[in-house]
């Protein structure tokens, strides 16, 4: 069953590995994020993609929410969640080429149970990428979901940035 709104945000956790910006040191290992916690009196925008690295993904998707962050900030959201099924290494390298420094927090679902959970799951096993999530965007306050949008089921780019901002109002 898909999320939708009025619904709870499921537990879950993601992955996060904040490394460091020069070549000398490896990046730190994941540490986990409890959604629940993550979300808990907050107003959240998280955006899932299919995956790391994958064209629209680094060149529309996460630069929309760079260049729209000050915006939804003013708007009121606190924190701003990029996830994906990739590992928090994969994500924190991602996050780093992408320069999102603190704007953005890059979280790994590397098993896709809380893309399950979300019901947002997308079989991409015949393309040889495995479980993925759908493009999809939440905004989600005090863990309860407020807005969907994914992709494929909404207008196309429903998920981008932009439309969550005609959405906050």
């Amino acid at each position: 069953m898909t999320i939708k709104i009025g619904d709870k945000l499921p537990a879950g956790t993601l992955f996060e590995s904040v490394g460091q910006d020069d070549a000398k040191n490896c990046p730190m290992p994941p540490t986990p994020v409890d959604m629940t916690a993550l979300t808990a009196g907050k107003k959240v925008v998280i955006f899932g993609l299919p995956g790391a690295y994958t064209p629209t993904c680094s060149a529309q998707h996460v630069p929309g929410y760079l260049k729209n962050y000050d915006a939804l900030k003013a708007k009121g959201v606190d924190t701003i969640v990029c996830m994906s099924v990739n590992d928090g290494f994969v994500m924190g390298a991602w996050g780093q080429s992408q320069k999102v420094g603190d704007k953005i927090r890059m979280l790994g679902d590397g098993s896709a149970a809380f893309t399950k959970a979300l019901g947002l799951e997308l079989d991409l096993v015949a393309k040889g990428m495995g479980v993925r999530c759908q493009r999809f965007s939440l905004l989600v306050e005090d863990g309860v979901v407020k807005q969907v949008n994914v992709e494929g089921v909404g207008a196309p780019n429903c998920s981008f940035a932009e439309n969550m901002l005609v959405q906050l109002g």
